[in-house]
């Protein structure tokens, strides 16, 4: 007998306000917008360099429309014996122009902190409206933007780090989907990139660039994660099945040029003694059991936290088995922790972020939908200006604390609505036998997680397994509602 449709859409609107989201924009929301939409013009700016004749493009998800950053490079001279760099501009959608601080929508934003992916459904942190409008970098559209401008050496450095406000047009909307493969040379170029020879060199040139970046990451002890992430396949509304999202040369194009730019942003905002929003991994608490993760493969790592050594047990992973390397990497995350939040002070010593190997770095190029970037954003304008800072220390711990909070929060909707989608998916297929690695173990059960299609579950009698563990175990029931999937061994 087939299973009676579950309402996944109202389950994720109730699982939002279970978590303390606020999913609905207040009437004064819809007031601020109603006059952002009459205006005929750009909010006025000063001192903004026209970069519109650049050849910028962005480089998304296939369903993306808040486009938050756009992308140019530009390959430098060399001189004399020294090898010319490239040069790698950023522009980061200025959302804070149109978002006044304390305005209505500034105010919801405040509070929720983060637009939240529940598969079926978005949360945006912004209106719709304004987040896919008015302050998305749109394709063909002039918009004004904060630019990081730095130089990427040849040996993967990266020198002359400013930021700046700017005025910019995106010339190509991309896709990872279309674009990955292709510099990979595994599929044709998308249309727009075949149209376009300046665009295909480019585009050549950025990921030339990117590479750089992670080498020179990996060789200063950056984790190399590759996490296998699941997608819900809907049709009109319903869910048909899980699909598998997963790295390619596209998405770590624009990884690395992110995690550039936030680190070019922090060193900055330090530079010009500023206080800001720290973004830190703390050194794992449960190193002990990631060493022996690491021993059951034949790999010795040091007693004491070294991300450098942990990450060439990774590659190595990576090299003698791809096919499970994204177990290794959610394990990894498991054991690491997650990420938070925190109020950096100009004095202060820093706490650095583990899994990226480096110490001063911020949340910079998501303001359309994390509320942290937005305050970054705010900070470096007032910087720029040389204007008093807009936040005062306690209010940006205050703010570093409720975006952990609700960062917490919304992983755990997401999380949720994970475990419904793939009931909903798996219901048909009690009985069957999967491969599955355990990724927590903890008070409340020990979690696996199955790969093909990816979901997470209870594992029943979990006796003498641990974070890492491989197993086979058979779905025994799925429930949609309390997003349940109980496996046996």
């Amino acid at each position: 007998m087939p299973h009676p449709p579950f309402d996944l859409a109202a389950a994720a609107r109730q699982t939002m306000l279970d978590q303390g989201f606020q999913p609905d924009f207040h009437p004064a929301v819809d007031q601020q917008m109603a006059a952002l939409r009459a205006q005929s013009t750009l909010p006025a700016a000063p001192n903004l360099q026209d970069l519109r004749h650049l050849l910028w493009s962005s480089i998304d998800n296939d369903s993306s429309r808040d486009l938050d950053q756009i992308e140019v490079a530009e390959r430098l001279p060399s001189v004399g014996v020294t090898k010319g760099g490239i040069r790698v501009l950023i522009a980061i959608a200025d959302v804070d122009s149109d978002v006044p601080a304390n305005s209505p929508i500034d105010l919801h934003a405040a509070i929720e902190t983060t637009s939240v992916y529940t598969g079926v459904r978005t949360f945006p942190m912004l209106p719709e409206a304004l987040s896919t409008g008015l302050t998305s970098l749109n394709e063909a559209s002039d918009r004004l933007a904060i630019v990081t401008d730095f130089t990427v050496a040849p040996d993967g450095t990266i020198s002359s780090g400013t930021v700046y406000r700017a005025l910019v047009r995106n010339q190509a909307q991309l896709t990872y989907n279309g674009v990955g493969p292709w510099l990979e040379g595994t599929a044709p170029a998308p249309a727009k990139v075949v149209a376009s020879p300046a665009l295909q060199a480019q585009l050549k040139l950025q990921d030339e660039a990117a590479r750089l970046l992670l080498d020179e990451r990996h060789r200063m002890g950056a984790l190399s994660l590759d996490r296998a992430e699941a997608e819900a396949v809907l049709s009109d509304g319903h869910v048909t099945g899980i699909n598998t999202r997963q790295k390619n040369r596209a998405t770590e194009l624009i990884e690395n040029f992110m995690v550039a730019a936030n680190g070019v942003m922090a060193r900055t905002l330090k530079a010009a003694g500023v206080s800001s929003i720290a973004r830190v991994v703390r050194t794992p608490e449960r190193w002990p059991r990631i060493v022996t993760l690491a021993a059951q493969y034949g790999t010795t790592l040091p007693a004491t936290p070294d991300s450098g050594a942990l990450n060439q047990f990774l590659l190595a992973r990576k090299a003698a088995d791809p096919d499970h390397y994204a177990d290794i990497s959610l394990a990894i995350v498991k054991l690491m922790g997650p990420g938070e939040y925190v109020l950096a002070r100009p004095s202060d010593p820093t706490l650095g972020h583990f899994a990226l190997a480096t110490l001063d770095y911020t949340h910079s190029t998501a303001p359309n939908r994390r509320f942290a970037d937005t305050v970054t954003q705010r900070l470096i304008k007032a910087a720029i200006a040389k204007t008093p800072p807009p936040y005062s220390d306690p209010q940006l711990d205050a703010i570093s604390k409720n975006c952990t909070l609700k960062e917490d929060a919304a992983r755990k909707v997401e999380r949720i609505m994970n475990k419904r989608i793939a009931a909903v998916a798996l219901q048909p297929r009690i009985g069957q036998t999967f491969p599955a690695v355990v990724t927590g173990v903890t008070p409340k059960g020990t979690f696996v997680r199955i790969t093909n299609p990816i979901a997470e579950g209870i594992l029943i009698h979990p006796e003498g397994v641990d974070v890492g563990d491989k197993l086979q175990v058979k779905l025994v029931s799925a429930d949609p509602q309390r997003g349940y999937l109980d496996f046996a061994r």
